[in-house]
């Protein structure tokens, strides 16, 4: 079965959940969903000692995965956690195990463009619950199509498995795509959340591990092993630049949303990419948790990110190629005005090409994003745009993006 499986990109893969052929191009990879084609000191010492009956009880219980089955290793864990100190990736695995979920998207869409005949179409990846009433984080890319701005959104649903074999349906808390962050909730109370770290304290060379479900839930719970490799690496993926922590600690499709654990079993990081090209190995990717933490506490109150800037515009680019060939300028053709938008109250229309935002030249949808970006929502700036064949400079006023 393995053969079935391939690295894709991630552009690549969500075209392959309607098609549902296998590609084989190798490319910087989201670790994501599984795309799987369904249609498918002595005073603390002694109080312990005193407790490992008790610890011994509550084990028994939970999923064999993560049991510590000697009292020795049990009393071990408890030790450390009482001190602080490094554990072992066994009481890490214990500790964090029950924290990790599989998350299944199943989406119904036409089988062909053309055809009312409609069909499931699954994709897999790991969460991370950090509430003890069902607040899981995971990455937007996992659970998008479940988001409410999404055309398909009514037809998808999300299903949870926790490591004791329950399932769950969530609901679609809030995501954000420019941080590839989402959070879902399910109804269930007394989860093991996970404890969040500092990944401001982290140093290149110590221990890092990946708990999630790489291939998706058949390997749910897969614990690997690695150090961290480096820190504020710059990725760029799908025209999205983010700030991650590379580690060589296995990551796969299926790990996306899953846990970096550091050697005080906290979270540091959520899994994110990987580097898969024939004869490289060992490139890993997770946001930083100190990054997530205020994007995740936005999302839980307004389901969305505030104060982002929104123009209100669809659009495309116009190449040197296009340029030459046509007689336009260089710059972002408007197909689309959206209503009641920032652009439409700043008078672009529907056919305008932009040249200009805020005093710098626009070529490309990247170029407009990354000088947006340095903007907060209610900042005004001067947009140039050609129309007819003049050039007009128009105020905009930056709309809140939700």
């Amino acid at each position: 079965m393995f053969d079935d499986y391939r690295y894709v990109n991630y552009e690549i893969a969500k075209k392959r959940k309607k098609s549902g052929n296998f590609i084989k191009t190798a490319a910087l990879v989201i670790a994501c969903c599984l795309l799987t084609g369904a249609v498918t000191g002595g005073g603390i010492y002694l109080k312990l000692s005193r407790d490992i009956k008790e610890l011994q009880s509550v084990q028994a219980g939970q999923n064999g995965n993560y049991v510590l089955s000697d009292s020795d290793a049990i009393l071990e864990n408890a030790l450390l956690l009482a001190t602080d100190s490094e554990m072992s990736v066994k009481s890490i695995a214990k500790k964090v195990g029950p924290s990790i979920v599989g998350i299944r998207m199943v989406t119904k869409s036409p089988k062909y463009w053309y055809s009312s005949d409609m069909s499931d179409y699954e994709s897999e990846g790991s969460g991370i619950i950090i509430s003890k009433d069902g607040y899981i984080l995971t990455n937007y890319h996992v659970v998008e199509y479940a988001d409410p701005k999404k055309t398909l959104s009514k037809n998808t649903t999300l299903e949870v498995f926790l490591s004791d074999k329950q399932q769950a349906s969530a609901k679609f808390v809030g995501g954000d795509s420019k941080t590839d962050l989402a959070v879902i909730k399910i109804d269930k109370k007394n989860l093991t959340a996970a404890t969040l770290g500092d990944s401001d304290e982290l140093e290149v060379g110590e221990l890092a591990v990946a708990i999630g479900n790489p291939l998706g839930l058949e390997f749910q719970g897969t614990v690997t092993v690695g150090v961290i490799s480096a820190l504020n690496r710059t990725v760029t993926i799908n025209d999205k630049v983010l700030n991650l922590i590379q580690t060589d600690a296995a990551i796969n499709p299926g790990n996306s949303g899953g846990a970096l654990v550091n050697s005080k079993g906290q979270v540091i990081g959520i899994n994110t990419a990987k580097i898969s090209i024939t004869g490289v190995e060992g490139l890993g990717f997770a946001i930083p948790i100190n990054d997530a933490k205020p994007i995740v506490d936005q999302l839980i109150m307004f389901g969305y990110v505030k104060g982002r800037p929104y123009i209100g515009i669809s659009g495309r680019e116009i190449t040197e190629q296009i340029s030459s060939f046509y007689g336009l300028p260089v710059g972002i053709y408007i197909l689309e005005v959206e209503s009641g938008s920032a652009a439409e109250k700043a008078g672009i229309k529907k056919g305008d090409i932009l040249v200009s935002l805020a005093g710098k030249e626009v070529r490309t949808m990247t170029e407009l994003e990354t000088i947006k970006e340095k903007y907060k929502a209610g900042d005004t700036v001067k947009v140039v745009v050609v129309r007819n064949n003049k050039k007009l400079t128009l105020t905009l006023t930056f709309g809140e993006e939700q």
